[in-house]
């Protein structure tokens, strides 16, 4: 069967995955760029659009970043990944922060209690906006991906959910050394999550650290 991962899931040291506050010009609150500074240098989230001046890395932190694509068939996001609104739809000119070309190339399964038509973008994105729990998500998911991966992309609710459901295999946390404070944290709820996974965790020389979580195989 296919695997369920999560990658480049950034956390702050005290475990919070966003700030507070999160809007149209702020997506991470008042957290601003800090949770993704470690990625914005990386060869691979510029090919994705990301600004900068200086030349694209190709150290340890684009290594790990460059495996979010390969095999994936799939995403699956929470509706504050797709946009900033809340409630009801009250216009569905909001096609999500990425432009007419996102970055997926994938279907991508958008968590919401308030469905709406599915969006076709260009480049093979296509988003279907569904209203489950995280096992009827991944069911339908999977149906999408055919044999390839599902990636569940954020934010931190919906990682939250898939690992309290125990769907996911593959877990790349990267633990950024700022403290938020608030916000929306990742690890409420989930006491010994660790005896589920094989752990290895490997330093950056921006001070970030990666941490990889890998389903540990049944005895």
């Amino acid at each position: 069967m296919s695997l369920v991962r999560v990658h480049n899931f950034s956390v702050s040291l005290d475990g919070f995955a966003t700030g507070e506050g999160q809007t149209l010009d702020a997506p991470f609150g008042h957290a601003g760029s800090r949770l993704m500074g470690w990625a914005m240098g990386t060869r691979t989230f510029r090919a994705m659009g990301l600004p900068g001046e200086s030349e694209p890395s190709f150290g340890v932190d684009d290594t790990f970043a460059a495996a979010w694509g390969p095999g994936i068939g799939v995403e699956i996001m929470g509706r504050n990944k797709f946009g900033p609104h809340r409630g009801p739809w009250e216009d569905e000119e909001w096609k999500g922060w990425w432009g007419g070309n996102p970055v997926f190339h994938t279907p991508v399964v958008v968590l919401t209690h308030h469905p709406r038509p599915v969006l076709k973008m260009e480049g093979g994105t296509t988003f279907h906006f569904v209203d489950a729990d995280p096992v009827a998500a991944l069911e339908q998911a999977r149906a999408l991906a055919g044999d390839l991966d599902v990636r569940i992309g954020g934010g931190a609710i919906t990682v939250r959910q898939f690992l309290e459901a125990d769907l996911i295999d593959h877990l790349h946390i990267v633990v950024v050394p700022i403290v938020l404070g608030r916000g929306e944290r990742l690890w409420d709820g989930l006491e010994g999550l660790e005896e589920r996974f094989e752990i290895e965790a490997t330093p950056s020389p921006s001070g970030v650290v990666h941490l990889v979580f890998t389903r540990r195989a049944p005895r």
